[in-house]
């Protein structure tokens, strides 16, 4: 195990409380970089926002290296950490690093590109019905789709047993890119997921199509069905389980705890990763209207970035940081409570932002000197952060 005290430096005023109403001014921006586009943003604080800087000791320590392609992660009611494989299994872990528990019992996954076994929750009544939720990349012959399963965890906690499928995307399209696959649950105790947009030029329209699910955010019962006042029942052609629409790749998907918001992340292109405050019918507007630049350098499409009809991010970054998860601080250190935590894949950091009253007000980069791509992030029980690398390793970032 590696263990690292951390009592960073000073660089600016910070917020001394995340239950304090204001919030103190920052420093200087943490991005340096040259931006990918000349694109301006439409509002003071889009991007580029001043930095602040932890003033709390905390110790980083890495306590697992073995983890087979980690990409979500739960905690359990015990508090231990229900940890998904893109290969096909689930594990649950001590809060120690140890492997307690192998899962198998899944159905096939496509394990290829950016799809497999994606994201996993549990329902809400967990400790009475054992039900797991998860998403996962289904192949087919007419290409691979994001889907939602269900299955109860056997007493011994090693299978899945009576495993249903509840929901999958459309269309079906033969590539393995973008499922997007982030799944949790309403106070109603419903489900809203993630669908990416597949990334291919012949696809990624579809987003803005409401006969299709791509690109989308979805909400659904427990069943699979649409939930009922879902903004798009009734219209004709339109899918009744969708919520909003015009998303690329959203890799993070979390519930405010303070406000209740639907807040997500999502890739952009070469620029314009994005955070978004989801409102349901909201058009977000990908892929016509965006911050990002073709990986050749050219515009998407018309490079549009902002239109009339469509909602803009509350924040962007360019260059990217390509968000591969995403949580709201709830552990024991105060001046991170409820702050956005941002697992940066291309970025190598974890991204600290504050955010106060639906406005970014501060960032801060941190684990930047461990260069690991940061793929899942949770709050455990004892209030410590864990996170999953795409190297296999899991961390836990705790207050010293």
């Amino acid at each position: 195990m590696i263990s690292k005290f951390y009592k960073p430096l000073a660089l600016g005023a910070i917020l001394l409380s995340a239950t304090a109403a204001c919030m103190a001014q920052a420093g200087e921006p943490v991005e340096t970089k040259p931006a990918n586009s000349n694109y301006k943003p439409a509002f003071a604080g889009q991007t580029r926002i001043g930095g602040v800087t932890t003033k709390t000791p905390y110790t980083v320590t890495v306590i697992n290296t073995e983890l087979k392609g980690p990409w979500g992660i739960h905690v359990l009611p015990d508090g231990r950490l229900l940890i998904s494989g893109k290969p096909g299994t689930m594990q649950i872990l001590t809060t120690d690093g140890k492997i307690d528990k192998t899962i198998t019992g899944f159905p096939e996954v496509q394990y290829a590109g950016q799809g497999g076994l994606l994201d996993v929750n549990i329902d809400p009544d967990f400790t009475k019905n054992r039900m797991v939720y998860w998403t996962y990349a289904q192949p087919g012959d007419a290409g691979a789709t994001l889907a939602v399963a269900k299955g109860k965890l056997s007493a011994d906690e090693t299978k899945l047993e009576d495993v249903k499928v509840i929901w999958e995307a459309s269309p079906r399209y033969k590539g393995a890119g973008q499922f997007g696959s982030r799944l949790l649950f309403d106070k109603q105790g419903n489900i809203f997921v993630s669908s990416g947009d597949r990334m291919a030029d012949d696809i990624r329209v579809k987003a803005q199509d409401l006969s299709t699910t791509t690109g989308k955010i979805i909400h659904i019962t427990k069943e699979g069905k649409p939930v009922a006042g879902n903004p798009f029942i009734g219209k004709a052609g339109a899918k009744p389980e969708i919520y909003a629409l015009g998303f690329r790749n959203q890799d993070g998907l979390s519930i405010n705890p303070v406000t209740g918001g639907l807040w997500e992340v999502e890739f952009g292109p070469r620029g314009g990763d994005e955070i978004n405050l989801i409102k349901p019918g909201g058009n977000y507007g990908w892929p016509f209207v965006t911050y990002g630049i073709e990986y050749s350098g050219k515009p998407v499409y018309d490079g549009i970035q902002q239109k009339e009809g469509t909602i803009q991010p509350v924040y962007y970054w360019d260059p990217v940081i390509s968000p591969g998860c995403m949580m709201f601080y709830t552990g024991n250190i105060a001046e991170w409570k409820n702050n956005m935590f941002v697992g940066g894949l291309s970025g190598m950091y974890i991204a600290r932002v504050v955010i106060e009253n639906n406005k970014v007000v501060g960032e801060e980069r941190l684990l930047a000197d461990k260069h690991e791509r940061w793929r899942c992030i949770a709050t455990g029980k004892d209030g410590a952060i864990y996170a999953g690398t795409d190297s296999g390793k899991l961390y836990k970032i705790a207050k010293q």
